[in-house]
C-alpha cells in the first residue's frame, strides 16, 4: 500500500474520532440543559421521593424524620469522577426521637437542621436516594466537596 492511502485512511479515522468527540460533548451540554429545564417541574415528585427515602434510611440513628422544609437555593453540579449531573437543594429538617431509643429525652432533638438534599440526573430523569448533606447549604456543600463536584457554567442566554 502506498503512503498516500495511509495518510487518507489516517485522516478519515481522525475525522471520525473528532466527530464522535464533538457529538459526545454536544450531548453532555444538551443533557445539562435538559436537566436544568426539567428540575423545577419535577420538584413536587422529588420532594416526596426524597422524604420517603430519607425517612426509610434509619439515619440519623434514633431519630424519625418529622418534616422537611424546602428552600429556593438549587445548585446543578457535575460529579468530577463520573461526569454525572447532580442537584444540591437547600432544606431544613426537623426530627423527633424514636420512643425508647438513644435520643429520647435529648433536648437538641427538636432543633431544626439545615442541609442539602442530593439528587442525580440519570437517563433523562431526576432521582434521589434520600441523601442529605447536613449542616451545609448548597453553596457551602459545593465548596466543601469541591474535589467531588464542580459548578456548571451558567446557561447560555437566547
Amino acid at each position: 500500500m502506498d503512503w498516500p492511502w495511509l495518510v487518507a485512511i489516517g485522516a478519515l479515522v481522525l475525522g471520525a474520532f473528532l466527530y464522535l468527540m464533538w457529538r459526545v460533548g454536544a450531548g453532555a451540554l444538551a443533557s445539562a440543559e435538559q436537566a436544568r429545564r426539567s428540575f423545577p417541574g419535577e420538584r413536587p415528585r422529588l420532594r416526596a421521593e426524597f422524604f420517603a427515602a430519607a425517612s426509610a434510611s434509619g439515619k440519623p440513628r434514633g431519630l424519625r424524620w418529622k418534616a422537611c422544609e424546602w428552600g429556593d437555593a438549587v445548585e446543578i453540579v457535575r460529579e468530577k469522577s463520573t461526569g454525572e449531573l447532580a442537584a444540591l437543594v437547600s432544606v431544613t429538617i426537623s426530627f423527633e426521637a424514636i420512643e425508647g431509643g438513644d435520643m429520647e429525652g435529648v433536648a437538641a432533638v427538636g432543633n431544626l437542621r439545615n442541609a442539602s438534599a442530593v439528587f442525580f440526573f440519570h437517563r433523562g430523569r431526576w432521582q434521589t436516594t434520600g441523601k442529605a448533606i447536613f449542616n451545609l447549604n448548597p453553596d457551602e456543600a459545593l465548596e466543601h466537596f469541591k474535589g467531588q463536584y464542580e459548578r456548571l457554567p451558567p446557561s447560555p442566554q437566547p
